[in-house]
């Protein structure tokens, strides 16, 4: 592959991109530097506050950049129609998604449906994301799907008797495996997408080991702590700031080489440097239980991805 600058990708004038949970953290760098490269930038958000706190920092840092938002709840699908149907396009190039939430407190929290939090934030949310957005994705020339995984899915495997961890739950555990359920959803739907002959994508990556404490300040949307960032400076050694962990995402958004099931994240032991091409783990691509785990979503979410840009099923509970 030719060589790849992450601080001068190669122009995307015209495109527009919708950045899920790009009000903050890698989420909000991904949306910046795509902005820089000439993208409009849609950033999904459940906070309006925070959405256009994070606006006005691109668009202070960038003159003349074309930024967006459309209010974004990925835990409560009913709300995801009325969303898309707000984007103000007819043509979507590239989703990258971003949002997630990890919780670490001992009590297991649920949706409005009973769903497992993290698994219907991270996953399900997703997945019944990318089925509202099939149409405006398909009337772009060559769309990208690229979804942001996690370094936590390299250890977790799921457990598809207990998607919402009702009989076992540990935080970082069921962080884990709503990651890789994410995950797994992006390879199988890119599989589903080529033996259809769609144009459409779906690429994978994820940041590497990325800290607040190493992440340069940006007005409204993050404040540098010197002192914190003197004391995670060692740190730099094998991880890096959540600028440079938006790298693989913008890479897998607009490198031309990029083709569609691969993996993306960064060159050194996966934690941190320039984006590279990385080979799967073998969970991670196991058709098997990727299509258990995309039959039991489609029946959670009512949605079955790039069928049809309707809903397919009645409303599911867990």
């Amino acid at each position: 592959m030719a060589a790849w600058n992450v601080h001068q990708p190669p122009r995307t004038d015209g495109t527009t991109v919708l950045v899920t949970g790009g009000n903050a953290g890698i989420g909000y760098f991904v949306a910046e530097q795509l902005a820089a490269a000439g993208a409009t930038v849609v950033i999904g958000s459940r906070s309006p506050a925070k959405a256009s706190a994070a606006v006005q920092a691109i668009t202070a840092r960038i003159p003349g950049a074309q930024v967006q938002y459309v209010p974004l709840d990925l835990a409560d699908l009913d709300s995801l129609e009325a969303s898309v149907g707000r984007m103000d396009t007819d043509a979507l190039d590239a989703v990258v998604l971003n949002a997630g939430i990890a919780l670490d407190g001992p009590q297991r929290a649920t949706n409005d449906r009973g769903h497992e939090l993290m698994l219907a934030t991270n996953h399900l949310g997703h997945f019944a994301l990318v089925h509202r957005l099939a149409p405006l994705l398909q009337a772009a020339p060559a769309a990208r799907i690229v979804t942001m995984g996690s370094f936590a899915a390299r250890s977790e495997r799921l457990d598809l008797e207990d998607l919402h961890s009702v009989h076992e739950y540990d935080p970082k555990r069921t962080y884990g495996r709503s990651k890789l359920a994410q995950m797994m959803f992006a390879f199988a739907l890119d599989r589903r997408l080529r033996a259809a002959g769609d144009t459409c994508m779906s690429v994978i990556a994820h940041p590497g080991g990325a800290l607040d404490a190493l992440t340069p300040p940006r007005p409204g949307v993050h404040r540098h702590s010197g002192h914190r960032h003197l004391l995670a400076r060692p740190a730099k050694l094998l991880v890096q700031g959540k600028d440079a962990g938006a790298w693989p995402a913008v890479r897998a958004v607009l490198d031309p080489d990029v083709r569609g099931g691969q993996l993306w994240g960064p060159s050194r032991f996966g934690l941190s440097g320039r984006p590279h091409l990385e080979h799967p783990h073998a969970h991670m691509t196991d058709e098997a239980s990727a299509e258990a785990l995309w039959t039991a979503s489609a029946e959670l979410t009512g949605a079955d991805p790039f069928v049809t840009g309707r809903a397919t099923g009645s409303r599911q509970d867990a």
